[in-house]
């Protein structure tokens, strides 16, 4: 008979005795747990006890988390938080550097758990840290250590970040600003600052006047990658807390000091040969920051973008008549040269040639947002920079005939509204994603050479689709499918980019069009469409076997945590009778399968009663950035159970999702409904139909069956074998 469901068998050890095997009942008080197991020891003042995780973490066991005690679990007698942190806070201060050493490095471990953090942020144990900090007499291990814990202290969201003085800012800006520092103390200062930008506005302003970026390029230009990682995360967290002007000076307006300097330190090309060219590979915590660097640089595009242009403006009415003098090499004419009527002719048929929908004003052009006067300065970029392909494209389509030409204007508008949707312009850096382009980090001009590239190539491809007027958004269509799958290819160059879009002529688009139309051909005549029904049912118990046998195989998933630095996982895999589902904790990343017999926990599949998703799932109504974040809520997953008991899942990727959700819903009798289901059965449905009709290739089938004959007069024909 097995052991109640609140019964857990467990070891527990004290130092100098053997351990204890006991089981403990879940539903007594865990202040009576402790008291029986010191009086199995003989040990007083039970108040002053309590149990730990025997693990590397040395987490304390309290009621909020006892349930996560498992079959089999070693857990350590140890002193309470309480007793362990007035210990821990007297002897940090001791005179003895042995001693003191080795109370930090005791405080830097205990810290990470939020049990032991309470007590020690209650004994005023923050306060004391920054005045040992501010006082400025430990250096090494002794300070590495003291802002290991506070870092860990901090992490746990206790403690507002404005409490802290502008001495202790002071004082940890001074050792990013050391040219020689200690490896460990320089990685805290700087996650330290980090934190403070992200956390308080008001120390935005106070950690900006102590560091700036000429200060931080020096760190970028060493070895080390964790080093690099955390100085690119201090300075993406300057940007995206700057308020929004300063935003612009630091990066975008030409005449600003910081953009001076910016440019004088050259940190895009420190950045290009020290991190992105450097023969250390990039890992996802690099890659993750340089992705969020390149989107918070093209986000200081959404002013323009979202910028009407003031039809009356004549500072901006300049500049369509330098894209019209710099296209037809017109001089500016006097006032008085011609007459008015005379000279708006010339003008209306100058911009019907540059391609703008308004001839009369093309200033109404860019009253569109998006994307606004941004369209107007890649206009003016491509001009200026790129003055012969400008002057060619602009001659060579006001030279055709009026429904081959390819307007100039309206692309050049339409062109940058598409790059500002493709790589996302306004739009907030994802907690996940690393999915930055190295291109981009070879130009200070980026993206409008980017948009000088892509509109060359727009012109290409409207000649070579013999394209109209009329064609304009099926050309804008193809443009865009060049320009998305030369992307993916993931270019080094802005260079490289160009030649991959050589590769994606519009004739070689369309022979990949048909191949992929070939791999999902999708005949409509109803013998066909019978033929698929018939089908369709086989396909899809074949996608619930494989949904299943992969939930036999297990996966490993991320534990739920706000500090993505410090992955934890668990795992979790179905029985091979489909019965029960097994999982446990794991300390790292397995390598293989973890067998079942290593899993404590188990599930019946009979004890299921809904699978939740996204934004309902419990786990993800907690507050906390994590919990927020898109991706994170598309991974995210539930399982119902009991009254209001749920086991929560967060993904590794939507792969994963898919196969996760779809299994258990075939388990509970459910529709699997997931893109990769439909993904499977397009892909599967497609081979079998393929199959089955091989041997019909080249033979029409008719779109209704053949009529059936009449009946005949007599059977004498029919041989009768009796």
């Amino acid at each position: 008979m097995p052991p109640p469901a609140d019964i857990v068998k467990v070891a527990i050890e004290w130092p100098g005795a053997f351990p204890k095997l006991m089981e403990i009942d879940q539903k007594k008080p865990l202040s009576a747990i402790i008291k029986e197991v010191c009086e199995g020891w003989s040990l007083g003042n039970h108040e002053n006890f309590a149990l730990q995780i025997a693990d590397a973490t040395n987490f304390y066991i309290t009621e909020k988390n006892r349930n996560d005690i498992k079959n089999g679990s070693i857990l350590r007698l140890t002193s309470s938080p309480y007793q362990t942190a007035a210990q821990l806070h007297e002897r940090i201060q001791s005179s003895s550097m042995d001693a003191k050493l080795e109370s930090l490095k005791d405080l830097a471990n205990a810290s990470r758990d939020i049990t032991f953090a309470q007590e020690f942020i209650n004994l005023d144990g923050i306060s004391l840290l920054t005045q040992m900090v501010e006082s400025g007499t430990d250096f090494g291990d002794l300070l590495s250590f003291t802002l290991t814990a506070f870092v860990e202290l901090m992490d746990h969201g206790i403690v507002s970040w404005d409490t802290f003085s502008v001495a202790f800012i002071k004082k940890i800006a001074s050792y990013v600003n050391k040219s020689a520092m200690d490896t460990a103390v320089l990685q805290r200062s700087l996650a330290i600052l980090e934190s403070m930008v992200l956390n308080s506005q008001d120390l935005y302003h106070k950690v900006a006047q102590e560091i700036t970026i000429g200060q931080l390029i020096p760190h970028l230009q060493g070895t080390d990658q964790d080093i690099q990682t955390y100085t690119i995360a201090v300075i993406n967290a300057l940007f995206l807390k700057a308020p929004e002007e300063k935003r612009q000076v630091r990066l975008q307006c030409a005449h600003t000091e910081m953009a001076h300097i910016l440019a004088q330190k050259q940190l895009r090309s420190i950045i290009l040969s020290n991190v992105i060219r450097s023969p250390t590979p990039i890992n996802d915590e690099m890659a993750h920051q340089l992705y969020v660097l390149q989107v918070l640089t093209f986000n200081l595009l959404e002013d323009r973008m979202m910028t009407k242009m003031d039809p009356q403006d004549q500072a901006q009415r300049d500049i369509i008549f330098e894209l019209r003098r710099i296209a037809f090499d017109v001089e500016c004419e006097p006032n008085n040269s011609g007459s008015i009527e005379k000279r708006k002719s010339m003008y209306t048929r100058d911009y019907k040639k540059l391609g703008f929908i308004n001839h009369v004003n093309p200033a109404v052009d860019f009253t569109q947002i998006p994307p606004g006067m941004l369209a107007l300065d890649n206009m003016l970029y491509f001009a200026r920079h790129h003055q012969d392909a400008y002057i060619r494209i602009v001659l060579e389509n006001s030279s055709r005939e009026d429904k081959h030409e390819c307007p100039f204007g309206r692309s050049s508008i339409e062109l940058t509204k598409m790059l500002c949707e493709i790589l996302k312009v306004g739009e907030l850096p994802s907690e996940n994603c690393h999915d930055f382009h190295p291109m981009f980090f070879t130009h200070d001009r980026s993206f409008e050479e980017f948009f000088c590239i892509c509109i060359q190539l727009l012109n290409k491809t409207w000649k070579e689709m013999r394209a109209t007027s009329e064609d304009f958004n099926k050309v804008m269509q193809v443009v865009r499918e060049q320009i998305m799958r030369a992307l993916t290819l993931k270019p080094n160059s802005l260079d490289q980019f160009k030649s991959r879009l050589q590769n994606l002529s519009y004739t070689e688009i369309l022979k990949i069009r048909q191949s992929e139309r070939m791999n999902q051909e999708d005949f409509q005549s109803r013998p066909i469409l019978e033929l698929r029904e018939k089908i369709q049912p086989e396909i899809m118990e074949l996608i619930k076997q494989q949904r299943l046998n992969r939930l036999c195989d297990g996966t490993c998933f991320r534990k739920i945590s706000s500090r993505r630095r410090q992955d934890k996982f668990w795992y979790c895999r179905l029985s091979p009778n489909h019965k029960v589902l097994h999982y446990g904790d794991l300390e790292e990343s397995p390598q293989g399968e973890v067998p079942h017999d290593s899993l404590q926990d188990k599930l019946p599949v009979a004890d299921i009663k809904a699978v939740i998703t996204g934004k309902d799932c419990p786990h993800m109504k907690e507050k906390g950035a994590l919990k927020q974040n898109k991706e994170v809520l598309e991974l995210a997953f539930s399982v119902l159970y009991e009254s209001d008991e749920y086991l929560n899942f967060i993904a590794p990727d939507k792969h994963e999702y898919c196969v996760w959700t779809d299994g258990l819903n075939a388990l509970l009798g459910k529709e699997m409904t997931s893109d990769y289901t439909k993904s499977d059965m397009d892909t599967l449905l497609s081979m079998e139909m393929k199959l089955r009709l091989l041997d019909l290739e080249n033979i029409q089938i008719p779109e209704a069956p053949p009529p059936i004959p009449k009946e005949p007069s007599n059977y004498d024909f029919v041989y009768d074998c009796n």
